[in-house]
Formats: C-alpha cells, structure tokens, sequence
C-alpha cells in the first residue's frame, strides 16, 4: 500500500488590520439626589464639553427625564458613563 504524503495548506499573509466600530449613545437620566452644578461639573469632565454646552445638556435632562449626551465608539461611550457614574449618575449606553 502507498503511504500518503501530507496535505499542506497555505495560508494567506494579512497586513490587514481590521477594526470593528460600533456606534452608541450615553443617556443620561434625571434623579433627585445631584445638584445642578454636580452634574455640569461631571459633563464637562466626562464629555469634555464647555460650561454652556454641560449646562444645556443638564437643564435637558431635567426637563425631559433623560437626554443623549454623547454619541460615539462604544469604546468611547464606556469611558464617558464611567466618569459620570462616578458620583452615582445613572447612565445607560444605547447602541
């Protein structure tokens, strides 16, 4: 009987890197125990916003109950909710 030689596969160089994005948005949400200056404060740190761009996004919020405040990689949208959560804000990350 014949012995079977290997069977080799080559495979394909990639020089490719693939990066996979994913779009999202931080809902902020209204709550009775921060102050409006805590959370501008906590917007412009998060966000990296001006003091006039945190306060509209703030008074939002306590108008409507929630407003996106930003809008991104989700990679980025991780980073700004965890900021805001860090004084207890409630955040969620809508994709």
């Amino acid at each position: 009987m014949a012995e079977l030689e290997p069977f080799v596969i080559d495979k394909p160089e990639l020089d490719v890197d693939v990066e996979i994005s994913i779009e999202a948005r931080v809902i902020l949400f209204n709550d009775a125990e921060h102050s409006f200056d805590e959370v501008i404060e906590q917007l412009i740190k998060a966000v990296g916003c001006t003091q006039e761009q945190a306060e509209a996004m703030t008074f939002e919020v306590h108008v409507r109950g929630k407003a996106a405040v930003y809008e991104g990689q989700v990679t980025e949208c991780l980073r700004v909710s965890t900021i805001l959560e860090e004084i207890a804000l409630h955040t969620r990350i809508e994709y």
